[in-house]
């Protein structure tokens, strides 16, 4: 009983420190997050479940964009910005092909040189288990853990390889896509999904001899956008130039992010966007949940191997397969 009450008594403390801002305990609660010890994780919960009238009023903001396109270059500049406003910026940077996570955190801090030396801003690597699983799970929890903070702006950057993008689009509030301009068919290469997904393109890198090049760019992926029907009623995905080295084209780019929540808001589909998300959420967490069930009982995952080799081996349907498991668990479902 006294184990209990010191364990209560600890969850309070972090929760206490965390809402007061300090760095060192919101850092700590992240690495209990990041942690696979049954009893971290159950204490992770309890403070997420006792943060939780704390969390859910930053402005969630992902940004995507493959490699040398300048994303930290953009979120340096566009997060100084917000915190000269008044802002206070967290990120958490996103790369599900990473397992150095401590490599990840010194990366990131020297890629966003001025940001990560303001007291109004916290650069995180999210911890991602090198899953997309973990992604979603892991990404969203640390992103309750600094909404909790004070942190009113979050924004969660993927390395923009992989399908970690959809990921991230599911989890925020305004998901930008950055690309720069080719010297041939700007459209090839570039991944449908992705445009459809995006609630803004920025061309980046508008500046010097690229000027022409980027505007030309923007007309064509606006162009592509026309052709397909958009994600909302309440809004049309804009292309935009911008400029992050010269801080250009940032501030046009940060009202249309500003817009875009005012309309969204107004026409009720923010909150429902958010609610869908938090759903999606839990059902991610259970499938993770009961297949992580099915993988602890030894008996169980015996047979779950050999009923992949039946089905890989065409012997058995997929659908008798899961039958078979779900009677095992003693679940009593059929799908």
């Amino acid at each position: 009983m006294a184990a209990a009450r010191q364990r209560l008594a600890t969850i309070d403390e972090y929760a206490d420190r965390l809402r007061a801002g300090d760095r060192a305990t919101l850092a700590r609660a992240i690495t209990l997050i990041e942690s696979a010890r049954p009893e971290h994780m159950a204490q992770a919960q309890e403070l997420l479940q006792r943060l939780l009238p704390y969390t859910g009023k930053a402005h969630r903001i992902g940004i995507t964009g493959v490699p040398g396109v300048g994303k930290s270059t953009l979120i340096d500049q566009l997060g100084m910005d917000l915190v000269e406003q008044g802002h206070k910026v967290a990120v958490l940077a996103v790369d599900p092909t990473s397992t150095r996570s401590g490599g990840s955190i010194l990366g990131d801090k020297t890629r966003m040189v001025r940001l990560a030396q303001s007291r109004n801003a916290f650069i995180r690597p999210s911890p991602t288990s090198g899953t997309l699983g973990g992604v979603a799970r892991k990404t969203r929890e640390t992103m309750a853990l600094v909404e909790a903070a004070g942190f009113d702006i979050v924004i969660v950057e993927t390395v923009g390889v992989g399908q970690s993008e959809v990921a991230v689009a599911g989890m925020v509030d305004f998901f930008l896509v950055l690309l720069l301009a080719g010297g041939g068919d700007d459209l090839q290469g570039i991944k449908r999904g992705i445009i459809e997904i995006a609630d803004m393109i920025a061309i980046t890198k508008a500046d010097g001899d690229n000027i022409a090049r980027a505007k030309k760019a923007a007309a064509i992926y606006q162009g592509a956008l026309s052709i397909i029907a958009p994600e909302s009623p309440t809004w049309a995905p804009p292309v935009l130039t911008i400029s992050s080295q010269e801080n250009r084209g940032l501030e046009k780019l940060w009202a249309k992010i500003l817009e875009h929540k005012d309309l969204m808001t107004a026409s009720g589909e923010f909150q429902a966007r958010r609610g869908a998300q938090a759903v999606d959420w839990m059902r991610d967490l259970l499938q993770q949940r009961l297949l992580a069930a099915l993988q602890s009982d030894a008996a169980i995952a015996k047979r779950l191997h050999e009923l992949e080799g039946d089905v890989r081996a065409g012997r058995r349907t997929p659908a008798l397969a899961v039958d078979e498991l779900v009677a095992l668990m003693g679940l009593g479902v059929r799908a």
